[in-house]
């Protein structure tokens, strides 16, 4: 999940999305699945913005993939707060 400014164009925002997918795909990630959440209130300020456009991004890939998409965020100005999840698949149940 990440958080765009809110002042970005409906054009700026796909391309970050694009570029953010991008940098997955490079680095081996399979199964990119992205949903745009919209813009929505902050819970709190951060820096001058009360609002953000939040993206959803499930996806399976390396820690180098994640940590590799992460310094883009870290360095972009477009994105103001990311967080990585990471989700463990469900142990299979043994037959009875």
């Amino acid at each position: 999940m990440y958080i765009l400014r809110p002042d970005l164009g409906d054009d700026q925002t796909d391309a970050a999305i694009a570029k953010y997918q991008t940098i997955l795909k490079d680095q081996g990630a399979t199964d990119i699945d992205t949903q745009h959440r919209g813009k929505r209130r902050l819970a709190y300020d951060i820096g001058k913005h009360r609002e953000g456009v939040y993206i959803q991004m499930n996806y399976v890939a390396s820690g180098n993939a994640v940590a590799t998409m992460e310094r883009a965020m870290r360095l972009s100005e477009d994105v103001i707060r990311y967080l990585t999840i990471r989700v463990e698949e469900p142990a299979a149940k043994e037959p009875a």
